[in-house]
């Protein structure tokens, strides 16, 4: 794809004889909202890291343009350190004059402004959420890597967490890759998506096209009027 921020082609994982991922290919273009569903166990998270660096492939190819920001599963916070130290950490890469300036990241999620001076591990759920999105901004990313926004957190807050998403998209031009096993969100979210499970890409297309598929509807959106229930998310 032209003007990819991530590439995936044939990427193979491996840990020891088991395969987390099996020739999966991925693309999200600059400024697109793509989501990636599927349940635990599928190797979402394996794909992250072999997205980031964080893991090495046994074969095939991802490329990373640009800089990219992580909002990783579980949140991940220090919690002895406070919100404001918590954000400069997501600076650590960047050099230069007003490299770790966490304004910019108040302005966008002001609700962190009133949390600076707040040890992180006495946050709510959702409070901690929002300083993992306010971390990964401070790497000035083209592109942020959400994996499993909506874990563990009421609706309410997980709605008010994809509308500052969705705002960081339309108005700074981030791309974004939404890991999630909530498809109803992901795709609400974005524009396009893949379906990954058991380590395999079971398919592909636009936000309409995957809720309106059996590989999503029957699977994670309770099933087709009159049919059969399926598993659910």
């Amino acid at each position: 794809m032209s003007g990819a921020v991530i590439e995936v082609a044939d990427l193979v994982v491996r840990y020891g004889t088991a395969t987390a991922l099996d020739r999966v290919a991925l693309t999200v273009g600059a400024g697109e909202m793509v989501a990636l569903i599927g349940p635990n166990g599928a190797g979402k998270t394996s794909l992250v890291n072999a997205v980031l660096g964080l893991l090495r492939p046994a074969s095939g190819r991802v490329r990373l343009s640009g800089r990219a920001g992580l909002v990783p599963e579980g949140r991940q916070m220090f919690d002895d350190l406070t919100v404001e130290d918590n954000l400069a950490l997501g600076a650590w890469r960047r050099r230069g004059r007003g490299a770790r300036d966490t304004a910019p990241v108040y302005r966008a999620l002001p609700r962190l402004a009133e949390l600076r001076g707040r040890r992180a591990g006495t946050l709510s759920g959702g409070e901690q959420q929002m300083v993992a999105f306010g971390r990964a901004l401070m790497a000035a990313p083209d592109v942020v890597v959400v994996d499993e926004l909506s874990l563990g957190l009421a609706p309410l807050v997980t709605a008010d967490l994809a509308g500052h998403l969705r705002a960081l998209n339309a108005e700074r031009g981030v791309a974004v890759l939404l890991i999630e096993q909530n498809a109803r969100l992901a795709l609400d979210l974005c524009g396009r998506g893949y379906v990954l499970e058991a380590g395999r890409i079971r398919a592909e297309g636009t936000a309409a096209e995957l809720a309106a598929g059996p590989a999503v509807l029957d699977a994670y959106l309770g099933g087709r009027a009159g049919g059969t229930e399926g598993s659910g998310s």
